[in-house]
């Protein structure tokens, strides 16, 4: 798939990955957002500095990332570089 399609295939709920990607494992996700109403939680870095109950949270896409040394752990606001955006290798992870 190129690019596009991996956005399409986003939007639908599916997670997708680049073939060439380095890091064997890796995929992303979209974050649908929260309304302005969602709740923050009591001593997160957002409620504390906003100074404030609530907020919106936008869409965003996040990665799973894996390092050579093997650490796993999500890897929120993911942006595509270039390569990304020009590569045709991009695929639905099951």
């Amino acid at each position: 798939m190129d690019f596009g399609q991996a956005l399409w295939a986003l939007k639908r709920g599916n997670k997708v990955a680049r073939e060439g990607w380095n890091g064997k494992g890796m995929w992303l996700i979209l974050i649908p957002g929260k309304p302005a109403s969602h709740l923050l939680r009591e001593g997160s870095p957002y409620r504390e500095a906003l100074k404030q109950e609530s907020c919106e949270i936008l869409p965003h896409i996040d990665m799973w990332t894996i390092n050579a040394a093997g650490r796993r752990a999500m890897l929120p606001g993911w942006l595509a570089s270039q390569s990304d955006m020009l590569a045709d290798d991009w695929v639905i992870i099951e």
